[in-house]
């Protein structure tokens, strides 16, 4: 079984093939058997794999698979090879699943869109592109992977390119996720010019013999991975890409969201242990950028209109939670949090697509209301997603893996008070902003006609969603609710055991119980200002907190006047300079030229023959007596 692991990225890159070289000539019904049936194979074999493993694991819970040589030069031999364990294999189960759900659902979602067969091929590489990042055995085999990605984000978040808006929103996501791009690729070059390799086995085994602890080499080599994983998983301050990618597709939002390119940082920085915990000043950071973006991304989403925008800014806060994990050792906790999160984040998305189509592309969730009895698989669904996402006590599988962080956070030698505090504030900001969502949108009085029923095509993966969010947790079960550490033992084989301190079952329990209440406060605020009514807000839109978070926190603004305008400017006076004189002479002299050639095309055959005739006396004049 494990020899078919190539063909898991392969089917969707054959998929990618035939509808790309088809292009408009496949019919829809064959371009979604080829678009859906690709990915859905891939995942039927991701499946039975990840089955084998767990049931029959390799020998070292690791399995290699060569598949051809890069470049073989003296010093430096890159190979194509994909390797599979514990890491590797969640995130393609992950990626597979969710990603063919998503496919499934975009037949109905995509389908009066001119745009079909493209959407399919643009998707099927996305999903191929995260597969090789994943699977891959060696940095640069990751980095192609890893560009593939952003390549895709930017077809797919300006695959509406009639709108402007939706080119430049790309275009953006392009550019900002280069800077971290930049980071990473020098940091593989000093990864090379240390060890000769960039095979990640190799240097994260010879890493600890080369550096010591903090030194200046593994700290920067640390940072420079971390530079791109800000870029991918759009953390502070390199978040800004991210909620503009709501001009793509529902679907594409869904896909970039939960199952690939946002939780690529996570898994690189994961994969990648070993350079952080010799370079713990940026293992802190990491878990000061995630606590950061967990708190600023929550505030952002508190004040958003725009459904899918409240989703974009939830799941950054989410990825914020991650990193926060894994700056303080938690590796497995970051994990399973991924894991649950491409759940009901998936849900949520596909969730308010439904609505969306069904209200005629109305996204503003102050122009919804009264969705709950004309839409109650959507409401019920959707409901399960919210909450999963806020964490609410007991239910949901969002409740298991962010109780794990926040309980590893706080008990993690390398964590604390703060950090724990952050995590804890961000509970129950996202808590308040979950249910605002969904007491705006499902209660309340209809404010706009539901045109379009939900097809079965949305229905299913909907459901599918729903039951895993609510019941993935249980992979995972604290102390205190009966001890079933199932996903953390499995993780053991790839990652490092936290290191936390001695704690009792009492304060584990204390823990829980405070993380829970402030889950219930968010709530309860939430029902009391948009369910009841009981508290007014109404002025608070005109103030100048809201319009600052409702700006992302002016992060645009001040690159805008930073970065953008001084680089304009400049382009502007750089645009007079020597070399573009220059290079306007030159070409001032061959259109010269040209004017003049072009006299010589009169018609007439006899010039013709006479300037034939002419040449050729002067080619032989010039060879017998120059």
């Amino acid at each position: 079984m494990y020899a078919l692991l190539w063909m898991v990225p392969a089917l969707p890159v054959a998929g990618f093939l035939m509808l790309a070289l088809a292009g408009t000539r496949l019919p829809r019904a064959a371009a979604s058997l080829v678009g859906v049936g690709s990915v859905a194979s891939s995942a039927a074999i991701a499946v039975a794999i990840a089955a084998r493993f767990l049931t029959s694991p390799p020998e070292n819970h690791a399995f290699v698979q060569p598949l051809w040589t890069f470049f073989d030069l003296p010093g430096l031999r890159v190979e194509a090879a994909f390797r599979l364990d514990a890491l590797s294999l969640v995130m393609m189960v992950v990626v597979t699943v969710v990603g063919a759900l998503i496919h499934v659902y975009s037949t109905a979602y995509m389908r009066d869109d001119a745009g079909y067969t493209r959407f399919f091929a643009y998707m099927n590489l996305f999903v191929a592109a995260m597969l090789t990042l994943v699977l891959a055995d060696d940095l640069f085999f990751l980095f192609l992977g890893w560009e593939g990605v952003g390549l895709c984000s930017y077809l797919l978040i300006g695959f509406w390119y009639d709108d402007p808006k939706n080119g430049r929103a790309a275009a953006k996501a392009f550019l900002v996720t280069r800077v971290g791009d930049a980071f990473m690729a020098i940091g593989m070059f000093l990864l090379v010019a240390e060890f000769g390799t960039l095979h990640i086995a190799t240097v994260l085994g010879r890493a600890p013999e080369v550096w010591t602890q903090g030194s200046g080499v593994a700290m920067l080599a640390a940072l420079l991975i971390l530079g791109g994983a800000l870029g991918k998983s759009g953390q502070l301050p390199l978040q800004v890409w991210l909620p503009d990618a709501m001009a793509g597709p529902t679907p594409v939002s869904a896909l970039i969201h939960a199952a690939t390119m946002v939780t690529a940082g996570v898994y690189l920085i994961a994969r990648m242990n070993v350079l952080f915990t010799l370079a713990p000043a940026v293992q802190t950071a990491v878990a000061v950028i995630g606590a950061a973006t967990l708190l600023v991304a929550g505030s952002c989403a508190l004040v958003q209109r725009d459904i899918k925008r409240v989703l974009a800014y939830s799941t950054i806060s989410q990825i914020g939670y991650m990193f926060l994990a894994l700056g303080v050792g938690a590796w497995s906790a970051a994990l399973f949090h991924f894991f649950t999160h491409a759940l009901f984040k998936a849900l949520l998305f596909m969730a308010a697509g439904a609505i969306i189509v069904a209200l005629h592309h109305e996204q503003d969730m102050f122009k919804m209301g009264g969705l709950r009895k004309r839409m109650p698989v959507v409401f019920w669904t959707f409901l399960a997603g919210a909450i999963s996402l806020s964490a609410l006590p007991l239910i949901g599988a969002g409740f298991y893996s962010k109780d794990m962080i926040l309980f590893e956070v706080g008990t993690s030698t390398l964590g604390g008070a703060g950090f724990w505090a952050a995590g804890f504030a961000g509970a129950f900001i996202t808590s308040l902003y979950t249910f605002r969502m969904v007491f705006i949108t499902f209660f309340g009085s209809a404010k706009h006609e539901v045109v379009h029923p939900t097809p079965i095509a949305m229905t299913v993966p909907l459901i599918v969603l729903a039951v895993a969010a609510t019941f993935a947790g249980l992979l995972e079960v604290p102390r205190t609710l009966g001890h079933l550490p199932y996903f953390s033992h499995f993780m053991e084989h790839a990652l490092p055991v936290a290191p936390l301190r001695e704690s009792s079952f009492r304060a584990e329990l204390l823990l829980q119980i405070a993380s829970g209440g402030v889950v219930l406060l968010g709530l309860f605020v939430a029902g009391a200002v948009w369910f009841r009514r009981a508290v007014r807000i109404e002025g608070l839109a005109s103030s100048l907190v809201y319009r600052f978070l409702s700006a992302g926190w002016g992060f645009d603004w001040m690159y805008d006047r930073v970065i953008v305008r001084p680089f304009a400017g400049f382009a502007r006076i750089n645009a007079g300079d020597g070399l573009d004189a220059l290079s306007r002479w030159v070409v001032s002299v061959c259109g010269f030229a040209a004017r003049i050639l072009r006299r010589t095309q009169s018609g007439r055959l006899r010039w013709y023959a006479a300037a034939a005739g002419a040449g050729t006396v002067i080619a032989i004049y010039l060879v017998v007596y120059a």
